[in-house]
């Protein structure tokens, strides 16, 4: 019998049949019921044959890797998995995947950590698991995955940052309008960076003061409320408005770079555009939100999870106390 089961993005169909299990994964549920039925109905005629696996030894990971930023990447809401692959390709993209091992990923992840903190190769490491879990399963490449067998590098101390008195206002005038208008929304509404991006406006009920996420980070959606400062962004937004049905058309990479050179012009120092999200959730609590009431803004599933992002300024709880 066939099962289908759906994931972030996608739908998986298993079919266990006449003694044979075999599973694929597609973007459409309608694809996957397909597939399962034909599948099915070549089992039962002794027609079936699995797809036979291409030999490692003639690819290279940048073969691999190549495929994976033109076939898969563009599915991922984050731009970051776009950044990761081609940092990936420079590093690792001449090995063949047969001398893909353990040794050879360690040396690279050594390499990494002399221009870039652990984080950031954390990141890049489970960027490359899933290009050769994809590859094995999808693609029927036989594939070895080393990623688990060696030590992941410290992530460090979770950041802390939050704007200091005077940076919002030196950042938001180094600005174009249209950034500003991003930067702004991401501290009203505690949303993140590709999720600020991504919404169109047939998402979003002035009139109700709502914008509906219909994909997080989390896979779940999520209804967000609008501050009177978001319908004031909005507004200013609307006033001229592009054909995608996009919020805010701006580019990520665009908006990497005018952060970068803003905050540079501005002279403030070690600040990333997800801090946004940190001082946009602490203000909710500072103004007095429940747990809870902050949760479902932000989109937040545990409490431990909401800790991170909740760095409340001392001096503000001391005037609390009394």
């Amino acid at each position: 019998m066939a099962t289908i089961r759906a994931r972030v993005n996608r739908w998986q169909a298993r079919v266990r049949h006449g003694g044979i299990t075999v599973e694929k994964t597609f973007s459409y549920k309608k694809d996957a019921e397909r597939w399962a039925r034909e599948t099915e109905s070549a089992i039962d005629r002794g027609e079936y044959e699995k797809p036979t696996t291409q030999p490692a030894k003639a690819q290279t990971v940048g073969d691999l890797l190549t495929r994976y930023l033109a076939e898969v990447a563009h599915q991922h809401r984050s731009a970051t998995t776009v950044w990761n692959v081609q940092t990936l390709m420079r590093g690792l993209g001449a090995v063949p995947l047969a001398k893909l091992d353990a040794q050879t990923l360690a040396h690279w992840r050594d390499d990494r950590l002399a221009t870039v903190q652990g984080a950031s190769v954390v990141r890049e490491l489970r960027t490359l698991s899933a290009v050769l879990i994809h590859a094995h399963k999808e693609w029927c490449v036989t594939v070895t995955n080393p990623v688990a067998d060696i030590k992941q590098p410290a992530q460090g101390t979770k950041r802390e940052r939050r704007l200091a008195t005077g940076e919002e206002s030196r950042l938001l005038a180094e600005l174009a309008p249209q950034y500003r208008q991003v930067v702004l929304f991401a501290l009203e509404t505690a949303m993140r960076r590709g999720e600020v991006l991504g919404l169109l406006w047939e998402h979003v009920d002035l009139r109700k003061r709502v914008a509906l996420l219909p994909i997080t980070k989390n896979g779940e959606a999520r209804r967000v409320p609008l501050s009177t400062g978001a319908l004031a962004v909005l507004r200013d937004a609307g006033q001229v408005r592009s054909l995608d049905g996009l919020v805010f058309p701006v580019n990520a990479q665009s908006l990497a770079h005018a952060w970068n050179a803003a905050c540079a012009r501005a002279g403030i120092d070690d600040l990333h555009f997800h801090d946004l999200r940190h001082e946009a959730v602490s203000r909710l609590f500072e103004r007095g939100l429940a747990m809870m009431e902050v949760a479902s803004i932000s989109g937040h599933k545990t409490l431990s999870m909401l800790q991170r992002y909740t760095h409340l300024k001392a001096e503000d709880l001391a005037a609390k106390l009394g």
